[in-house]
């Protein structure tokens, strides 16, 4: 049985479309026990994305960024989040999205992008599916400084770290950044042996 057969949409509402949709949904789920559940939930669409890391083996180095982020601000953080070069797809290939990202944000352009995962970040209430990318870099790549588009908002300090470092830095709270972890995790295991 697909999940398909076990739900039946009754009414969507449209709460906002101010930049993103943001919807409240009525539907009958079948449970697993094979009753009939009326459930509401709210969902955020604001379209899917990618995500970066680029590595470099022989400096075992990683490039992340530094920016602020007011949903974490809001939320207690008071701090600059260091993260994966990151971006909505915007109707792009998630390869040709990470790319520009790639150039945009961090300044590099990069040879060989390798997809490594896609992952529901935040699936109770968020429809984003994120693309995880992982690409080697050297210095011949670097074509400009990065930072972003400051038309867009963007403000964003370039890193470069030793992967030792980036991964200290999530066990003293340094990165918080659910998508950057991953990655660096992902490196660690199966880059960095």
């Amino acid at each position: 049985m697909s999940i398909a057969d076990r739900v039946r949409v009754k009414d969507v509402r449209v709460l906002s479309k101010a930049r993103y949709l943001l919807t409240s949904t009525t539907f009958d789920y079948r449970r697993g026990n094979g009753e009939w559940q009326t459930q509401v939930r709210e969902s955020y669409d604001r379209g899917n994305g990618a995500v970066l890391l680029p590595f470099n083996l022989k400096t075992r180095s990683v490039v992340l960024v530094r920016q602020f982020r007011y949903p974490a601000f809001a939320n207690g953080y008071d701090d600059l989040l260091i993260e994966a070069a990151a971006g909505m797809l915007d109707d792009a290939a998630p390869e040709a999205r990470i790319r520009a990202e790639a150039e945009e944000e961090i300044g590099y352009r990069l040879d060989h992008v390798r997809k490594v995962l896609e992952a529901f970040m935040t699936p109770g209430a968020v429809t984003e599916k994120l693309h995880f990318f992982v690409a080697e870099y050297d210095a011949a790549m670097r074509t400009g400084e990065g930072g972003g588009l400051a038309d867009e908002g963007e403000d964003i300090e370039v890193l470069e770290l030793s992967i030792d470092e980036a991964l200290a830095m999530i066990g003293d709270g340094r990165i918080v950044d659910a998508k950057t972890i991953m990655l660096l995790q992902y490196a660690a295991l199966h880059l960095f042996r």
